[in-house]
């Protein structure tokens, strides 16, 4: 280099870095991995496993696990993808990822991993559930981990999301969601399996928000809600929004004022409204930016905690079934798999039954979760008994967990001596005065908990529902009423909060169900 070679550098310094900066994508771009690629991950056991991530136009990326190594190109968009041979179980590993430059990922399990999706109630953490500091004291499960999707909803489809793995501790476990926790430490105590759970949810939200839009943009029963948003948007302008934001605070300021003054617990505060479009409720957002950049990442099944958004309307909260099996299909589809899905049925909640009929949104969105079952793979724990009636998040997550637990050990892992399910409908048949039901998962026969049935109605053509006498025959029950000399129909459990006291042997509820489609 000459005398004068500084002062060149000097002089072109401004024109090599903006070379860099215009070549660096291109020519020295490092590989990268989506967040779920991480330190404390957990790798489905027995599966072909996706591993993907971005590098520079057509960079060789290596990817090395245990004794095996696999290796891709990136394409011309810096995207590359491959699959690992299916892995078994085994102590921590490391993955290892090579291209221009090393990412090393440390302490990975193999095992079982589950996706956890919904709105608050699969949000709602082990530290806001029944005994948690017992729970806290318990919770030394190392090879039990969450990963928490912390990025929000999209109105364009997202292939990166944020998140972390954490492992279980005690001092830890408080931000794993109850549901999930609950969930997957009745897999990983009865199975002996590292359980991952990928906790993607958020509170207030709707079904149609977690689904893709294509999926469901031609659904007939879906148009309303597509309607009812385009119409929306078409309002939408920021100083409408902004002036009814100011009218909303004036309100609130007086009703905050008045309540302190009673005493009283003080009104939730107005806030401003985001334009329609990117709302998180909108159809698709949460799946653009929770649930795509998940893909394909591969899991062992799915749970599902959602419905109470969407039983507040009762027209629309009929066709819930419709929406279920949409977004289940939808996933299953975008991940490639069939594979199994369980659903939290809504618990009891609102004031206790009074009327024999109650055809609520709430019950409506509970008869379509039962419907959904009709799809393979699929399973429900039914949660009557964990629910409260003046508070739509109830705290016992433990039950929650393992009656969907229950579900998993039985019908995915084939666990012989569990239960996977409570009483459901099988089939009726109308005798003269007296209507006999039939149903499936009666696991060591039907049981009437705490004296005779209750909870059963009975109707003619007319409709009208009155209390009926039920008794168990066998597997079966004989349903009847002297008010009712002609059945056309029977109910069971038909309200938000409804009597019932119809189990299985197994000591697990019989669904909420109706005969007629009145």
């Amino acid at each position: 280099m000459t005398a004068h070679s500084p002062v060149l550098l000097r002089r072109f310094a401004p024109f090599i870095a903006a070379l860099a900066l215009l070549l660096g994508p291109i020519a020295w771009a490092d590989v990268t991995l989506p967040s779920l690629f991480s330190d404390h991950m957990v790798l489905q056991q027995d599966a072909p496993v996706p591993v993907w991530g971005w590098a520079a136009a057509d960079e060789e990326v290596s990817v090395s696990i245990g004794d095996q190594t696999k290796t891709a190109k990136a394409g011309a968009d810096g995207k590359w993808s491959l699959k690992l041979d299916a892995l078994k179980a085994g102590e921590p590993t490391t993955l290892t990822v090579k291209g221009k430059n090393t990412i090393t990922i440390n302490d990975v399990l193999v095992g079982e991993v589950w996706l956890c999706s919904g709105q608050s109630n699969m949000g709602l953490q082990v530290q806001r559930a029944d005994n948690f500091e017992v729970e806290k004291a318990a919770a030394k499960y190392p090879k039990m981990r969450q990963f928490t999707v912390s990025s929000g909803g999209a109105k364009d489809i997202q292939d990166k999301c944020k998140g972390s793995w954490v492992v279980c501790a005690p001092e830890t476990v408080g931000g794993f969601s109850a549901t999930a926790y609950f969930f997957g430490r009745e897999v990983h105590k009865k199975t002996g399996q590292a359980v991952g759970l990928i906790n993607s949810s958020v509170g207030g939200t709707a079904i149609e928000s977690w689904t893709s839009w294509d999926a469901q943009k031609d659904k007939a029963e879906i148009k309303p809600i597509f309607d009812s948003w385009n119409k929306k948007q078409a309002d939408y302008t920021p100083e409408k929004y902004k002036t009814n934001f100011a009218k909303q605070m004036a309100k609130w300021t007086e009703a905050e004022a008045k309540a302190k003054a009673d005493g009283k617990p003080l009104p939730r505060k107005p806030v401003l409204l985001t334009e329609p479009l990117l709302d998180h409720n909108h159809p698709a957002n949460l799946f653009n930016g929770k649930i795509n950049p998940l893909i394909p990442y591969a899991i062992r099944g799915a749970i599902w905690y959602q419905g109470e958004h969407n039983s507040g309307d009762a027209a629309m909260a009929a066709h819930y079934d419709v929406q279920m099996k949409t977004l289940i299909s939808d996933w299953r589809t975008r991940w490639g798999a069939e594979f199994p899905f369980g659903i939290v049925q809504l618990p009891d909640y609102h004031p206790a039954q009074k009327d024999p009929s109650e055809p609520v949104g709430w019950v409506l969105v509970r008869e379509g979760m039962l419907k959904a079952l009709s799809l393979p793979k699929t399973g429900m724990a039914v949660t009557l008994g964990c629910g409260l009636p003046d508070n739509v998040h109830p705290t016992n997550k433990q039950e929650v967990g393992r009656r969907l637990g229950a579900w998993a050990l039985g019908d995915v892992y084939g666990m012989k001596d569990v239960a996977p399910s409570g009483p459901l409908p099988a089939g009726h048949e109308i005798n003269g005065a007296e209507v006999t039901l039939t149903f499936t998962h009666t696991d060591g026969g039907l049981v009437a908990k705490d004296g005779e049935l209750k909870g059963f109605a009975i109707a003619g053509d007319d409709k009208k529902f009155a209390w009926a006498k039920a008794k168990i025959v066998g597997d079966k029950i004989v349903v009847s009423s002297p008010d009712v000399a002609k059945p056309a129909a029977v109910r069971y459990a038909w309200a938000a909060n409804p009597q019932f006291n119809l189990f299985n042997g197994a000591g697990l509820p019989a669904t909420p169900f109706r005969t007629d489609n009145w």
